[in-house]
C-alpha cells in the first residue's frame, strides 16, 4: 500500500523523481484484475477511489469481456508514477480525478490522440485542446457549512473572504488532495502567482483545520467540529447514501459561490489512453464505455457527479450544471502541478 504523510505526497507530485513501486501497492490502492473468460485485458492507472469506480469497472468487464487490472492511488501519486515510468509504464489508460493531472501527463507527450467521435461526445470545455484526453464527469467546488454554526446569510460571496478574521479556526481544507491543488492552480491561472501566494498565506495564518481528504472535512462539518470546509459537491450525496438518507437529511449544506468566483471552479474527472495502447481497441472501448449513457447515469446516481454527455440527467439535490456561475478558466491551463504544489508546501499548509 502507498503510505505517505502529507508532505511526502506533495513532494512526490512536485519532483516526479521518485518511482512508486507497483509491487508495493495494496489494499484500496492495490491492483485489482477483473476476471474474464477471454484473454482481453487492459491496465488502468486510477486516481479515482476503488469504492467509487470499482463497481463500474466490473460492469465494463461484464459488458465487454475485457478484464481490467487496476492500480489505485490518489491522483497526484498516479500522475507522478506515470511521469517517472515514461515509456516503460505498463499502463494503457489513466483515469484521473482532475484535469490538471491529465494535462501534466499530456504535456510530456504520453497520451495518444482520441478519435474525433469520442471527443465530440463531450463539450469542448471539458476536454483537451489537443484531443488526447476527455472529461468523464464534472465536479463543482463548493463551501460546505453547518447552519448551526454559520447562518446562510453570513456565508461568504467569495472564497477569498475565508482569510478574514471572522473565519479564524473555522475552515477545513485538504491541501494534499488533488481537487484542492487544482483549485489553487485555478487561482494562479485566473489571478496570478502573487494572489495564490497571498491566499495560501492567509489560510495558513487563519488557523485552518487540516484534513486528509474532502470526506473527512464533510463529516467534521456535519458533526459540528468544523464550521465550513472547501470540498467538491458530490461528497454530500455520497455521505447521505452511506447513512441511508438524502442530502436534506444531513446537517451539512452546500454553498455554491456566486458571480463566477474562483471558489466555484468546475473541474472534471477524465481519461486518456497512453501511447503504448494507441491501437488497442480494448482501451478505446473502455473510454467509450465511460462516456456511455449507462456509465454516465452511474456517476450521476451512484457518485453524484455531473454527467458531461448530453441527454443524461444530473444528480439530485444540487443545481443543474448549466445553472452554476463558474469562473472563466480553461481546464487545459490547470496542468502546472509542480508550481502549485511548491506553493502549497512553501505556505506551510502541509505539516
Amino acid at each position: 500500500m502507498f503510505t505517505f504523510n502529507r508532505r511526502s505526497v506533495i513532494a512526490i507530485a512536485t519532483s516526479s523523481l521518485l518511482l512508486l513501486g507497483l509491487g508495493a501497492c495494496g489494499g484500496e490502492e492495490s491492483g485489482d484484475a477483473q476476471s474474464s473468460p477471454g484473454d482481453k485485458k487492459i491496465t488502468v492507472y486510477s486516481g479515482r477511489n476503488e469504492k467509487l469506480v470499482g463497481p463500474l469497472l466490473k460492469k465494463f468487464t461484464e459488458r465487454t469481456g475485457i478484464a481490467v487490472e487496476t492500480r489505485y492511488g490518489n491522483t497526484p501519486q498516479i500522475a507522478a508514477q506515470l511521469l517517472e515510468e515514461g515509456d516503460r509504464s505498463p499502463a494503457d489508460v489513466f483515469l484521473s480525478q482532475d484535469a490538471g493531472a491529465l494535462g501534466a501527463v499530456s504535456k510530456k507527450g504520453m497520451f495518444a490522440s482520441l478519435p474525433q467521435e469520442t471527443l465530440d461526445k463531450v463539450p469542448g470545455t471539458y476536454r483537451s485542446n489537443g484531443g488526447d484526453w476527455v472529461g468523464v464527469t464534472a465536479r463543482a467546488r463548493v463551501l460546505v457549512y453547518n447552519p448551526d454554526l454559520v447562518p446562510a446569510d453570513k456565508l461568504p460571496r467569495s472564497v477569498f473572504e475565508l482569510t478574514g478574521p471572522e473565519w479564524k479556526g473555522k475552515v477545513g481544507v485538504a491541501p494534499t488532495n488533488a481537487s484542492f491543488q487544482a483549485f489553487i492552480t485555478a487561482i494562479r491561472v485566473q489571478h496570478g502567482e502573487a494572489k495564490a501566494k497571498e491566499f495560501l498565506a492567509g489560510l495558513k495564518a487563519n488557523d485552518p483545520q487540516i484534513r486528509e481528504n474532502n470526506g473527512q472535512i464533510l463529516e467534521d462539518v456535519d458533526s459540528g467540529k468544523i464550521a465550513v470546509g472547501l470540498i467538491n459537491h458530490y461528497y454530500l450525496g455520497e455521505l447521505a447514501k452511506e447513512r441511508g438518507t438524502t442530502p436534506d437529511g444531513l446537517k451539512a449544506k452546500l454553498h455554491f459561490f456566486p458571480d463566477g468566483d474562483t471558489g466555484a471552479l468546475v473541474n472534471v474527472s477524465g481519461v486518456g489512453i497512453l501511447k503504448r495502447a494507441a491501437q488497442d481497441p480494448d482501451a478505446q472501448a473502455f473510454v467509450d464505455y465511460l462516456l456511455s449513457p449507462e456509465a454516465q447515469q452511474y456517476f450521476a446516481e451512484q457518485t453524484f457527479e455531473y454527467p458531461v454527455v448530453a441527454g443524461v440527467s444530473g444528480p439530485a439535490g444540487v443545481p443543474p450544471l448549466s445553472e452554476l456561475s463558474v469562473p472563466e478558466i480553461d481546464l487545459n491551463d490547470l496542468d502546472t502541478l509542480d508550481e502549485t504544489n511548491a506553493l502549497i508546501t512553501e505556505s506551510g499548509l502541509v505539516p
